[in-house]
């Protein structure tokens, strides 16, 4: 063999050389995949039998259970496009906080290249989704092949390679399993909806990890060709990065005295409540004749006088910014990325037991007070919950102020006032839509800064997010005694 030749070859040498099962496992899911494009192509009788078979043994068993169906949708999101992007984009941006520029290239080019690979192949095949006697669910597009299946694969598959370095061997075993009944989970739930045949998903999944081990070869080649060992893919694709893979430090105690801790925050729950509850029976039940009882008419009937289409349109928009899927999302792009760069889990603790307690603060107030709506016509309609105090205006005090406090406390740059002013403009906006919508009194809005006020102080004090590790302090040993040990040593 001449030396062109061999230098040709030696790439295929070192991945056979390092795992001949994984080359086999990869050749062997992309011929699988060719395989059963071909046979959807050709329309073979026998499989096209089995699929349509098992869905409409698998419609006739679930139409007729309306709560399997919900659990179904709910599950079937996990391999949805907003959850992978959401997933690969935000851990993505997390490495590249913490230096790994590499372990981010490979995310996003694994993760691009999967949502190339499903629109192109749905178009080149152009199969038709399944038509099912009683529809419970639909997808756009094509169904050859899954694009959930697909998904699920690649991007919880390169998160498993990413992350395998930060867990024992033992756990490693366990975070293989999870990610293998996640990934089946997902194939299963598009084929009981009736949106998928068999071999759509069985289709996305080689497709998949055929995908999944190309992208990986290619990041073992790469560590080759820098000088970097080459470790077996059970380490993880990167196993030295481990520490800054590290989701947070190991704290001992998330909090230094957790018992007196849980029992403070239930306190100042029940406590809180009493002030809600006091504040809300006052200014609606007890308030006739008063300036309060004037204002809260006056100002939903202001608003309701001068309503325009184009204010109708803004004021919607401003209204979902407090609403629970806006909240949600803001609070799961700030919550990994303040982990990445602070690396504590302390201020997502502040953040979890704020948004926490304002939704149970919000539907017990709401159910004690009863209060009902302002006199004005309503343009979101009715409601299941009572007008005091604003759940939207309470959930955007709590999110954006516990996001200041939290970044204000933790860096002296001067872009930390725009959480300030996010903590400011974000409520005020949401208060005046919701007002305008004629959905609340003025009072309902003092309700909710009320609530925000007391509980955001209540949590600030007890957990204290600007603290270090709680693990770093312990009772028996604070820092003082820790430093004077450590001199009298020296």
């Amino acid at each position: 063999m001449d030396r062109a030749t061999a230098a040709a070859l030696r790439p295929a040498e070192h991945f056979t050389g390092r795992s001949l099962l994984g080359l086999f496992a990869v050749v062997g899911a992309g011929s699988g995949f060719g395989l059963l494009l071909m046979l959807v192509r050709f329309q073979w009788d026998p499989m096209y039998r089995v699929d349509h078979g098992v869905a409409d043994q698998l419609n006739d068993f679930v139409s007729a259970r309306g709560p399997l169906v919900t659990v179904l949708q709910a599950l079937t999101d996990l391999g949805g496009r907003p959850i992978m992007m959401w997933l690969v984009g935000i851990v993505a941006v997390g490495l590249l906080i913490r230096g790994q520029r590499r372990l981010a290239v490979y995310l996003l080019v694994t993760g691009v290249g999967a949502l190339i690979l499903d629109p192109s192949l749905k178009l080149l095949v152009g199969r038709i989704r399944p038509a099912v006697d009683v529809p419970v669910a639909s997808a756009p597009g094509n169904s050859f092949p899954s694009g959930h299946a697909l998904g699920a694969t690649v991007a919880y598959g390169a998160l498993l390679l990413v992350f395998l370095p930060v867990a024992s061997r033992r756990l490693r075993a366990l975070a293989i399993w999870v990610f293998a009944a996640i990934v089946v989970l997902v194939g299963f739930t598009r084929v009981a909806l009736g949106v998928h045949y068999v071999s759509d998903v069985v289709a996305g999944w080689l497709l998949g990890l055929a995908w999944l081990g190309v992208t990986a070869y290619a990041f073992r080649l790469w560590r080759r060709e820098t000088g970097r060992p080459v470790p077996p893919i059970t380490e993880g694709i990167e196993p030295e990065a481990a520490d800054d893979l590290a989701p947070a430090s190991r704290e001992d105690h998330l909090l230094p005295h957790p018992r007196s801790s849980t029992a403070e925050i239930i306190t100042g729950w029940v406590l809180t409540f009493g002030v809600l509850f006091v504040f809300g029976v006052l200014v609606s039940r007890y308030a006739d004749g008063t300036f309060i009882e004037r204002l809260d008419t006056a100002v939903p009937r202001w608003f309701a006088e001068h309503r325009t289409p184009a204010l109708d349109d803004v004021s919607w928009w401003l209204s979902k910014a407090g609403d629970t899927h806006a909240i949600l999302a803001v609070s799961l792009v700030f919550c990994p990325l303040a982990v990445a760069v602070l690396r504590q889990w302390r201020p997502v603790l502040f953040i979890a037991l704020a948004m926490f307690g304002e939704l149970t603060l919000f539907l017990a107030s709401a159910a004690a007070v009863d209060r009902p709506r302002p006199g004005v016509p309503h343009l979101d309609g009715p409601l299941p919950t009572s007008s005091f105090p604003s759940g939207h205006i309470a959930a955007t005090l709590c999110l954006y102020s516990a996001i200041a406090l939290i970044v204000m406390s933790h860096t002296s740059r001067p872009w930390r006032w725009l959480t300030v002013g996010a903590a400011v403009v974000m409520p005020a906006a949401v208060a005046v839509s919701r007002i305008y919508r004629g959905m609340h009194h003025p009072t309902d809005l003092m309700g909710a800064m009320l609530l925000a006020a007391l509980w955001l102080t209540l949590l600030w004090w007890v957990v204290r997010p600007d603290a270090g590790d709680a693990g770093e302090q312990t009772e028996a040993e604070p820092a003082s005694d820790r430093q004077l040990a450590v001199t009298a040593k020296t």
